[in-house]
């Protein structure tokens, strides 16, 4: 019997899915959509999947069309504080009043002999409300994968959009970059154009057989170039907002996305286009933030880095940014991810790791992240049983070195709450 919704809460009556789990397929969902009506069949899609970078390319697409004019619909996962982040429109998430009706019409149709997953629910929420609402557009980023992934039904994207792709999830998606690209290559349609970011050699050619498969037209990505006050890709220089060299290509993707979109007739100048990769924000990624710890100031760099390949960004990032200060690494790690390969990309030997549990039941414990880096910095970690006693210790006699939060978005999203709540 499917959970009721009755004198409940968005969060509670989603929370009540979880028993689920995570369960990969299209039956459910599609049971659900064609209950609701097929909402999905009403709107036009950029749908975008990837192992890194899906978020960054969303981001900035929403604030590019959002900047010429068009009304916007996102989704995004998983959320850093509250489940209203990953359904926004131009930006603002859903109020609680329309998330709890849109769940209700989701609870309506519900086959009980039929559960559906806690992804399937909000996803299935999604797609009636961007419809309800009547968005001109909606982008679209996978929750995992991509073949089966809950938001992969509507037969005719506006654009499929696929960025870098590595090691990550493999249990869900198998243990090699073909395997994981043959399930992200799901989401190309025949005949619908598709945009590719630069990849490895094993990834491109199981994406290029995906593409010759269904005759799509393509576009392959390479990276934009830096400037003094920016990038530029194929002729085209702009501003970038958001931190990073790997901004590079996600910025690359975005562009090469909104002139398929032009192709296909919809008005979006240059200026919007710089507007937009201006003005673009990504909450919990390569993000400062400054906050009070027992009423002094701090300033601390937070970013999920949540795999071995965003892992080496952000090493990569903080050596170009601060060549010359130490390091201190406030870091969880869920046990589903590679701790090791993750803790190796980050850690260099002067620096010192403050190891902290993930707010879930699959963290991996501060004493085994200590005894994993142990061979890897001069300093032996020392574990802390909270992220607030990591935080103090990490700040005590910090003087000049720059502090780091990452190893999980729900760290990050842990953090950022206590940050709200003070």
């Amino acid at each position: 019997m499917s959970p009721k919704l009755i004198n409940s809460s968005p969060e509670a009556y989603l929370d009540s899915f979880d028993k689920f789990g995570i369960h990969l397929g299209l039956e459910r969902i599609q049971q659900l959509l064609d209950a609701l009506g097929n909402p999905h069949q009403q709107i036009p899609v950029i749908h975008v999947a990837g192992t890194n970078g899906k978020g960054s390319v969303c981001a900035f697409l929403l604030s590019i069309l959002q900047a010429a004019g068009y009304r916007v619909g996102r989704y995004t996962s998983p959320h850093l504080i509250d489940w209203r982040e990953r359904i926004t429109i131009n930006g603002e998430w859903i109020r609680d009043q329309d998330l709890l009706e849109a769940l209700q019409q989701v609870a309506a149709v519900i086959n009980p002999e039929f559960p559906p997953t806690q992804f399937e629910v909000i996803t299935a929420a999604m797609w009636w409300y961007f419809a309800a609402q009547k968005v001109d557009i909606a982008i679209l980023e996978t929750g995992l994968g991509g073949r089966l992934d809950a938001t992969n039904v509507c037969d005719r994207p506006l654009v499929s959009v696929i960025t870098s792709i590595g090691l990550d999830h493999c249990q869900q998606l198998g243990n090699t970059l073909g395997a994981i690209a043959s399930e992200k290559a799901g989401i190309i349609k025949p005949k619908c154009p598709v945009v590719i970011a630069e990849n490895d050699a094993e990834t491109i050619s199981v994406l290029q057989a995906k593409v010759t498969e269904c005759e799509a037209p393509v576009t392959w990505v390479s990276s934009a170039q830096p400037t003094a006050t920016g990038a530029i890709y194929q002729g085209f220089e702009y501003p970038l907002s958001l931190l990073g060299n790997h901004q590079l290509i996600n910025s690359a993707v975005a562009i090469a996305t909104i002139q398929s979109l032009r192709n296909q007739g919809w008005e979006i100048s240059d200026a919007a286009m710089r507007t937009g990769l201006a003005n673009t924000q990504w909450s919990g990624r390569l993000q400062w933030i400054e906050f009070n710890l027992d009423g002094k100031f701090h300033k601390i760099l937070i970013d999920g880095a949540h795999n071995v390949a965003a892992a080496e960004y952000l090493r990569q990032f903080v050596d170009e940014a601060f060549p010359h200060r130490h390091k201190r690494w406030v870091i969880g790690i869920l046990n589903t991810k590679d701790q090791a390969g993750i803790l190796k990309a980050l850690l260099a030997p002067d620096d010192l790791l403050f190891p902290v549990p993930v707010p879930s039941a699959a963290t991996t414990s501060p004493e085994d992240l200590a005894q994993m880096a142990s061979s890897m910095v001069r300093v032996k970690p020392y574990p802390y049983a909270s992220l607030t006693l990591g935080l103090a210790a990490a700040f005590e006699d910090q003087q000049n070195d720059v502090v780091i939060l990452c190893g999980s978005l729900y760290l990050v999203g842990e953090f950022l709450s206590q940050v709200a709540s003070t």
